[in-house]
Formats: structure tokens, C-alpha cells, sequence
């Protein structure tokens, strides 16, 4: 009866926790987003995207074969296993927040040393 316990479990609430390489990964693309100014669109996609985020992982898993031989295929297969995680979305959009104040910051600190 051990595993018809564990049957039905699911991740616990809140923003998921990924793994070292995983974070590695995530950071990366949410650097990239934040770098070319995405932020709100992406932010809006993910809280759409959030009741799906499972199913678009499973999507993505289908693609990796094709998307692999443009693209890293570990750093590839970590950011999928990640998104499988509940509060992935969470934590996605926690970091893109993070990462879009601390690029203003630096962008307003470049601005005011210009007309310095």
C-alpha cells in the first residue's frame, strides 16, 4: 500500500526549488530575456501559461530532438525538467522580477554618470 500513497502526491505549494544545474540554466534564460527587454511579455505569458506549465514541459520533450541541434542539449533537457516542477512558474517569474529591477538599476545608474 506504500506506493498507492505516493500515487497522488504532488509538489508542495510555493515557488519550486531547482537544482544546481537547473538554476544555471534558468538564470541564463532569464538573463536573456531581461537582457532584450522581454520582461513583461514574458511575465504576462507565464501567468497565463501557469495552469499548463506540466503539459508545455511535455510539449518541450517532444521537440528536444529537433531543438537539440541548435541548442545545448543538457542545459535544454534541465530548464524541461524544471518546468515539470509546480511552482516553476513561480519561481520564473520571481527571478525575471529580480533580474528586470536590478537591470533598471544599473541602466539609471549609466544614465545619471552620463550627465555627470
Amino acid at each position: 500500500m506504500k506506493w498507492f500513497k505516493h500515487a497522488f502526491a504532488v509538489d508542495s505549494p510555493g515557488p519550486a526549488v531547482p537544482t544546481d544545474p537547473e538554476r544555471g540554466t534558468v538564470d541564463r534564460v532569464c538573463e536573456e530575456i531581461v537582457r532584450r527587454h522581454l520582461a513583461t511579455p514574458s511575465l504576462l505569458f507565464l501567468e497565463m501559461f501557469r495552469p499548463l506549465n506540466y503539459l508545455g514541459s511535455q510539449v518541450l520533450h517532444f521537440f528536444q530532438p529537433f531543438v537539440t541541434t541548435v541548442l545545448d542539449p543538457r542545459g535544454y533537457r534541465n530548464f524541461t525538467e524544471f518546468l515539470e516542477k509546480r511552482g516553476s512558474v513561480d519561481y520564473l517569474c520571481g527571478r525575471i522580477e529580480a533580474l528586470e529591477e536590478l537591470h533598471s538599476e544599473r541602466e539609471k545608474k549609466a544614465s545619471a554618470e552620463k550627465v555627470s
